[in-house]
């Protein structure tokens, strides 16, 4: 009797991969929907991010941190360094983590679903802080005595006076996701390459850092908190290992299946042939 049974295996594998691609378009879509718009709940405490503005700076005095305008200083020394720090803010933030993510998606399956949780949770630990401790960036704040280096050299993602700006929370400086975003971008890189080299790509949070800190978009503290968030995160979240399953619903290497003999294991016992005439006796054949 013949069966009638079709392999599912080849047809079923690419809309399975499509189905997978789709959910987390939709997944990373939805949660970034939601956290823009928790972020705008907060854009008419005006008063209350001010005080906050001045705690902030206050308490990065009282512990004697290095104020941002030397770094604000070095950027104005020529007008296209200012704008490329300018750029480097409103340009590399979300392509370089969107770039860093289909990476890892489709070359590192199980670093990819570590990395969306550790971003997913610091963003949503993010957003908490934001809603509950508003806060002006120190361009805005008289005290801090920094210029806003996008409006006055441009490019600028952000509209000249808050209430103006519909899109855009501009309280929500602490902590900094431009960094923690950054960070979590070069430690991702570093755990899922083995190249010599990949411990290069600290750079980039340190780039960030000096960007948003000269731009006078963040206090030194948002970046400190943001790493501290971060570090929280990478607690929570386990790192996947080289058995973890994939999401095409494989498994990683195989434990059984190893370049050589695991310690200890006994190896099959093959008998020898003996040497020719071993056990004849002596003068035997001739």
């Amino acid at each position: 009797m013949s069966s009638h049974t079709t392999p599912a295996g080849p047809a079923a594998g690419p809309r399975a991969a499509r189905r997978r691609l789709i959910r987390e378009l939709l997944l990373v879509a939805g949660f970034f929907t939601v956290y823009k718009a928790g972020r705008l709940l907060s854009t008419d405490r005006t008063d209350e991010a001010f005080r906050n503005a001045a705690r902030t700076w206050d308490a990065e005095r009282f512990l004697h941190l290095p104020g941002e305008g030397a770094i604000q200083r070095l950027l104005l020394h020529g007008d296209a360094l200012v704008t490329t720090a300018n750029t480097y803010y409103a340009g590399v933030h979300f392509p370089a983590t969107a770039l860093f993510l289909i990476w890892l998606y489709l070359r590192r399956p199980a670093h990819y679903l570590w990395t969306r949780r550790v971003l997913a949770g610091l963003t949503g630990a993010a957003l908490v802080l934001h809603l509950a401790f508003p806060l002006a960036p120190p361009r805005l704040l008289d005290a801090a005595g920094l210029i806003d280096t996008a409006q006055v050299y441009g490019p600028t993602v952000y509209k000249a006076a808050p209430a103006e700006d519909t899109l855009a929370n501009q309280f929500a400086a602490m902590p900094s996701l431009h960094f923690g975003w950054a960070l979590m971008l070069a430690l991702g890189m570093i755990a899922a390459t083995s190249s010599r080299w990949r411990f290069l790509w600290l750079l980039h949070p340190l780039l960030t850092l000096l960007v948003i800190v000269g731009t006078a978009n963040h206090y030194w503290l948002d970046a400190v908190v943001a790493a501290v968030l971060l570090w929280a995160a990478l607690l929570l979240v386990p790192k996947p290992r080289a058995s973890d399953p994939d999401p095409d619903g494989g498994a990683g290497p195989d434990p059984d299946r190893r370049a050589g003999p695991e310690p200890g294991r006994d190896l099959p016992v093959r008998s020898l042939p003996s040497p020719r005439g071993a056990d004849a006796p002596v003068g035997a054949g001739r």
